[in-house]
């Protein structure tokens, strides 16, 4: 019972923590753009590439829905353009860059709801 309920949670963290990975990355971002820092979102939502990684293949090998996914690209697409603009510079003022991140999280939000629906109105 008890390996059961834990398979369970594992599954509800690997579903959730994406989600909440990108909602960090996203609030950060804007908070970010208005020159507010808050270290804790970086601390809890912060990501390095073995982890990212390991929720990556972790949904493929539960076979989770691509919505379910979604959030996982937006934290690497984020990744590599903020580490691209840290380490080698993006030649855009920090209003064109903030508009830029605002319109890729744009695009996965609506890709995420328009799927949500379109998968569970199947079920």
């Amino acid at each position: 019972m008890i390996e059961k309920n834990l398979y369970k949670l594992e599954l509800l963290i690997l579903k959730s923590l994406p989600i909440l990975i990108a909602l960090c990355y996203l609030i950060n971002t804007i908070l970010s753009y208005f020159k507010i820092d808050l270290i804790f979102l970086s601390i809890i939502g912060g990501m390095s590439l073995l982890p990212i990684i390991f929720i990556l293949v972790s949904s493929f090998v539960f076979k989770f829905c691509i919505y379910h996914r979604l959030p996982i690209y937006y934290i690497i697409i984020s990744d590599v353009i903020n580490y691209y603009d840290l380490y080698i510079g993006i030649p855009l003022s920090n209003r064109s860059l903030f508009i830029i991140n605002m319109i890729i999280a744009g695009i996965f939000i609506i890709a995420i709801v328009m799927l949500k629906a379109k998968i569970c109105k199947q079920h």
